[in-house]
């Protein structure tokens, strides 16, 4: 039988074997490493000058049209994207830490604890 992992980290017997298990982020990285990873790749090569939020949304905006491009003639796609060639899965993930890389980057230099925000925001969502 397959072992799948709960939420405290133990591993349960799984009664379904045939069940796939669900897709998962890795749990080794967070906002803040990659905020500091970025704010170093910037300041390194001096670009700070040149990331105002207004560039940094601008930038951000049209790696989201990147994004777009790659779902552009499909169709409607299934979730996980099965018919999509290795390539093409390789490439929007490119383009989607594009977009990432500029949210988290807007967020610094606007000084927006994003996490922080995001919760509060999920939050806000819940009592809707």
């Amino acid at each position: 039988m397959s072992q799948s992992a709960h939420s405290n980290g133990t591993a349960a017997e799984d009664t379904s074997p045939s069940q796939p298990d669900k897709f998962k982020f890795s749990s080794n990285l967070s906002l803040e490493t990659l905020r500091q990873i970025q704010a170093d790749f910037a300041e390194e090569r001096n670009w700070e000058q040149y990331h105002t939020p207004r560039n940094i949304l601008l930038a951000m905006v049209a790696e989201v049209g990147e994004v777009s491009e790659c779902f552009q003639w499909k169709g409607e796609v299934k979730d996980g994207l099965p018919d999509w060639t290795p390539e093409e899965r390789t490439h929007l993930g490119e383009e989607l830490s594009d977009v990432l890389v500029y949210l988290i980057r807007l967020a610094d230099r606007c000084q927006v604890d994003l996490p922080a925000a995001v919760l509060r925001k999920i939050e806000l969502n819940r009592q809707k």
